[in-house]
């Protein structure tokens, strides 16, 4: 059968590869496109294992809200580098994937794997990653994501381009100030709202912790529980919300501002693209050399 330029346009129009992949499959098919699909599906399935190992711990931070603001989502999809991070493609899998986590009931990345990525259509997440992996040339993975739902108060997102993501719950105040404490917690990373949520084992760990050092650094044992007990308020300071100065206005704490404005944070989480990730470190030089000693060889 011949292969004409309007089959090969359906073909790339259908699954998004280039025009000589898909003039290939056609080849091989022998002008069957359907054939063509399943094969440049599981040639794509292929491609995408053998750079599953590759390390991804760039990408995006994604945020969604339901229409009337009561739910959201927030997720992560890596990719391997900033380029792609940038990627019209990738930008526009990672939003609808997004969009899947926040209307599924799913509770792990492995299901929200398997969903449709579009309402009506038969490609799940997954293959839809599978195939731009290859299309790209990258490795990809939707890495994570969390669902809030309020009732009492209301959900409010900040985020610092598209690497760091923010949504915080809060009850009393208004938009403004929960998008002030959201890029407030952008910018300091804290581990919980109070001391209430600081788990007890933790806290005890770091009393030791201070104890030795002051013992060790000669002071007096009758003055040292004042200094660990000191220790341990500045840490619980450092670590909580609410004991945090506010970037915005360092002489006031958090705690303050939500005080004055009748307001309380019942919860928020923190994303930043790549956080935990051990990334590979590249010797530019040296992968040079070894693309130019494969090319000779």
């Amino acid at each position: 059968m011949a292969i004409t330029a309007s089959l090969v346009k359906e073909l790339r129009e259908r699954t998004g590869s280039g025009m000589m992949e898909c003039k290939k499959a056609l080849v091989e098919t022998d002008g069957d496109i359907e054939a063509a699909i399943e094969l440049m599906r599981k040639s794509g399935q292929a491609k995408a294992a053998k750079k599953s190992g590759r390390t991804a711990a760039e990408g995006v931070i994604v945020i969604k809200f339901s229409d009337d603001a009561k739910k959201a989502v927030m997720a992560e999809v890596n990719c391997e580098t900033y380029f792609v991070a940038k990627d019209e493609n990738f930008n526009s899998f990672a939003d609808a994937v997004a969009d899947r986590a926040l209307n599924t009931d799913v509770d792990s990345v492995e299901a929200l794997l398997e969903q449709p990525l579009h309402d009506g259509e038969e490609t799940t997440v997954n293959t839809a990653r599978e195939a731009l992996i290859v299309k790209i040339g990258e490795n990809m993975n939707v890495r994570r994501f969390k669902r809030f739902e309020t009732s009492a108060g209301q959900l409010v997102s900040y985020s610092h381009g598209v690497r760091i993501g923010v949504v915080v719950e809060l009850e009393g105040g208004n938009e403004e100030l929960g998008r002030d404490i959201a890029m407030h917690v952008a910018a300091t990373n804290p581990v919980c709202v109070s001391e209430a949520q600081v788990p007890a084992e933790l806290i005890e760990k770091e009393r030791e912790i201070y104890k030795v050092q002051a013992l060790e650094s000669g002071k007096p044992e009758n003055i040292v529980d004042k200094i660990v007990e000191g220790r341990v308020s500045k840490y619980l300071a450092e670590i909580t919300l609410v004991g945090q100065p506010f970037v915005k206005d360092p002489d006031q704490t958090v705690g303050k501002l939500l005080n004055a404005a009748n307001a309380k944070v019942l919860g928020f989480a923190r994303f930043e693209v790549g956080e935990g990730i051990e990334k590979r470190q590249e010797n530019f030089a040296e992968e040079v050399a070894a693309q130019a000693a494969q090319a000779k060889g």
